[in-house]
């Protein structure tokens, strides 16, 4: 007899409800800052770039919210998504450990994000918004949104990374195919683009610059609101139905986790994943490990301040406590568009802070090696970003073969790799370069760091 390998549930079981963690946070996270006073920001402020729907998300502490039937009818077209045990992986390992990957690369754009841009579309739909902006690194999100927002007839405009608009053209295009209307971040098209292409005029960019031109964008034309699809509560949130299937797919299988792990740049496939079972660690009990993976390149957990930061690199955003690399911060040209943000998300940051997960940082080319084994054991070629978590799990499922123990290790497979083939060319080729990013820039762009009593 076959052991079961693919974990499936039936659509009447995709969630009917959002997972928020601020209401089971055993201290709650520090408020938004108006940069100007410093003092908390209400919904007010926020309401110029979003609609009033995500802005009483962002700041709910209900602990789950109902998810409206329009956009669980857009989740349909791919959830549930798959839990799969990588038996082939771990054969191929010789370990003990038990390695199930949760894989949102069936989504129609190949990661996670549209569980976040259908919502974001539908809500900004409701208001009577025509016109969206938005950023995006290596443009999972950018397609996500591209998506989202030609189902909901709503216009699109993307910033996209600059290194990434010429290493990725192919995510490019497949928001152009969606009806959107992409330019490479820094633009001419913003006083923000143009400021930093006077002074750097060969800069690779940042999430930083771009997040900068869309909210300004946004921020001067009464039909438009700004998207993000990673960092705030409202996004994590939406990207919860990942734990709660999963949850459920685990009692399939008949275990439960004793690590969970997920890539981080922004926070949200991470979260998406750790969240509900964070829940459990919080509520129940459980004794689950969280890991959170980022680049040695761009370690906000690891080697970033916590303290009050913009989220965009012109200062335009409120001030958040976060672990931060400073928001003047220009990473390396790396191939995982999707973690080269200064920053990480409040939420990640306060369970970070407080004790309950762990972080690691990797340098590409080991990241790569996990990938190519994960690629020719399992037949799926991951996504940079998600290789980061592959080569965690590899890590940890090695541990295991040298102590003997046998633990069950979950991680988020947030993205197929087939539109990074460029990555793996040079991969192959020996041609990617290992960067840790100095400690001493870190201190040197904490001098431009508001400093918040």
């Amino acid at each position: 007899m076959v052991e079961q390998t693919k974990f499936m549930l039936p659509e009447s079981e995709l969630p009917e409800r959002w997972y928020n963690i601020a209401a089971d946070l055993p201290k709650a996270p520090p408020p938004p800052l108006n940069p100007g006073t410093h003092q908390p920001i209400g919904p007010e402020a926020l309401a110029p770039l979003f609609p009033m729907e995500l802005i009483k998300q962002e700041v709910s502490q209900e602990r789950y919210i109902d998810i409206p039937e329009e956009i669980r009818e857009v989740y349909r077209l791919w959830r549930p998504t798959p839990l799969i045990r990588a038996r082939r992986l771990e054969k191929a390992l010789g370990t003990p450990a038990h390695i199930y990957f949760k894989y949102e690369g069936a989504s129609p754009v190949g990661s996670h994000k549209p569980n976040t841009a259908v919502a974001q579309a539908y809500y900004n739909k409701q208001e009577g918004v025509t016109r969206i902006t938005t950023e995006t690194g290596a443009g999972q999100w950018g397609c996500a949104l591209a998506m989202a927002c030609n189902f909901f007839g709503i216009e699109l405009k993307v910033y996209m990374v600059k290194v990434s608009y010429e290493q990725k053209p192919y995510r490019r295009s497949l928001m152009q195919v969606y009806g959107a209307s992409v330019v490479p971040s820094p633009s001419p098209d913003t006083n923000a683009g143009r400021a930093i292409l006077a002074a750097t005029p060969d800069t690779p960019g940042s999430l930083g610059i771009a997040i900068s031109e869309a909210v300004e964008d946004a921020a001067t034309r009464e039909d438009t609101k700004y998207s993000l699809g990673s960092v705030l509560n409202h996004v994590l949130m939406h990207q919860t139905v990942i734990g709660q299937e999963a949850i459920r797919q685990m009692e399939l299988a008949g275990e439960y986790p004793d690590i969970v792990i997920g890539c981080a740049g922004g926070g949200s496939n991470y979260a998406g994943i750790a969240f509900p079972f964070m829940r459990e660690k919080l509520v129940e009990g459980r004794k689950t490990r969280f890991i959170a993976v980022e680049p040695e390149a761009c370690p906000s957990l690891t080697k970033g301040e916590f303290r009050y930061d913009f989220g965009d690199t012109a200062g335009m955003t409120p001030l958040v406590k976060m672990y931060t690399l400073g928001h003047t911060f220009i990473p390396e040209g790396i191939h995982a568009g999707g973690l080269r943000y200064h920053g990480m998300a409040n939420l990640v940051c306060e369970l970070y802070d407080q004790g309950f997960m762990e972080a690691r940082a990797y340098h590409q080319n080991t990241v790569f090696e996990a990938a190519m084994q994960f690629a020719r054991s399992e037949a799926i070629v991951p996504a940079p970003e998600s290789a980061h978590a592959i080569r965690a799990a590899i890590d940890e499922a090695l541990a295991c073969k040298q102590s003997g123990e046998k633990k069950t290790i979950l991680f988020n497979l947030s993205g197929h790799g087939y539109f990074d083939m460029t990555a793996y060319d040079n991969y192959l080729a020996g041609k990617l370069h290992d960067f840790a990013y100095p400690e001493a820039k870190v201190r040197e762009a904490m001098k431009s760091v508001p400093v918040v009593a």
